[in-house]
């Protein structure tokens, strides 16, 4: 069945496609199309479905070009709901396909490691946050059954590397690379420095950025542990997050243009209400560690979109990895710290 494209032109050569994700609340994945004098280019591509991969086709053709003419793919981060066509459009237009090194890291990894290996992981990863048996339970019967498949293990590679700071390779654009890890390792903004089509006093500001899922106008993006069996290095996510925030403001671009809900403006103002919200929840946590918790307890008692019964298998396990991140920030802060001894290992405020 025929897809209806519903793209929005942006002016300047930039259009946007909203393409599907499907059982997703988040509905759709903005996918940017920006002209360039070797052919049009993609920011993002969307999930890998054939009614996305279809919705994509129209929308590019209701810009006035097709999938066979794209000339090249850039990335903002590896998560499916971004990187998932990239491969199909690969195949299709023979385009090249950019991303930051630390994500192109993620993509390797995930596709040569043994699939079993990943169960085992987060088996050992939930056990240890103190996850129940009736949670840990469904993970070992997948893996004793062989049912191992899991998101982004034929999510295609890149050829090409984005480097930050660096203009894009964009003959007559001028794009450059800015990263912004936090929601992932990699992830990078992409900063159209020329004026923006609407310039002047209605639009003040530096030109416009394609901010993927690291600034969005009315959400906060999941800010979790990242991911790799292999890497016992301690990291802070949330502090990434948090200094890429700052860095992002810094651009004071025109207009922020993102891969979820809607495009909007006074970017500064957006890092600002996140900074302040990421504060307020750290000492929400704080208060509620004067007795000690597991990261699972902790995630339990957190506040999400709707009661902790009603979130889904796998929603509990980000949401504890969200809870892990988040205690990381605070025991680098000084704020908290492990209970000596504990098993699972508890935290207390300090």
């Amino acid at each position: 069945m025929a897809q209806v494209a519903r793209v929005t032109e942006h002016g300047g050569g930039v259009w946007s496609i909203p393409v599907p994700i499907p059982d997703n609340p988040l509905g759709h994945t903005l996918v940017h199309l920006l002209d360039t004098d070797r052919g049009p280019v993609l920011i993002d591509t969307g999930w890998d479905d054939p009614t996305a991969w279809d919705t994509l086709t129209a929308g590019l053709a209701a810009c006035g070009t097709s999938v066979s003419d794209v000339h090249g793919v850039l990335v903002t981060h590896h998560h499916p709901d971004h990187h998932g066509l990239s491969g199909q459009v690969r195949e299709a237009s023979g385009a090249w396909i950019a991303m930051h090194a630390a994500d192109a890291q993620v993509v390797r990894r995930t596709r040569e490691a043994e699939p079993s290996r990943w169960l085992v992981y987060l088996e050992e990863k939930l056990s240890a946050a103190g996850a129940p048996e009736e949670h840990l339970a469904p993970l070992r019967a997948s893996r004793a059954s062989g049912r191992t498949g899991l998101p982004g293990q034929r999510a295609a590679l890149p050829d090409r590397e984005i480097v930050p700071g660096e203009l894009l390779d964009l003959p007559g654009r001028r794009l450059r690379a800015v990263w912004t890890p936090g929601h992932t390792p990699g992830h990078v903004c992409l900063h159209l420095e020329e004026a923006h089509p609407a310039a002047g006093e209605s639009m003040p500001g530096h030109g416009r950025l394609f901010s993927g899922d690291h600034l969005l106008p009315e959400i906060t993006p999941h800010i979790g542990l990242y991911e790799d069996p292999d890497d016992t290095t301690v990291i802070d996510p949330l502090g990434d997050y948090l200094d890429s925030l700052e860095r992002v403001a810094a651009l004071a671009p025109a207009e922020v243009l993102p891969a979820h809900q809607y495009a909007f403006t006074d970017a500064p103002a957006r890092v600002r209400a996140l900074l302040s919200h990421h504060e307020e929840r750290l000492a929400g946590l704080r208060a509620l560690l004067t007795t000690p918790l597991t990261p699972w307890q902790l995630a339990e008692s957190m506040e999400w979109n709707r009661p902790w019964e009603q979130i889904p298998y796998g929603s509990r396990n980000i949401a504890v990895s969200e809870a892990e991140a988040h205690l990381r920030r605070l025991v680098k802060l000084g704020r908290a710290e492990a209970v000596p001894g504990s098993d699972p290992v508890t935290y207390h405020a300090i």
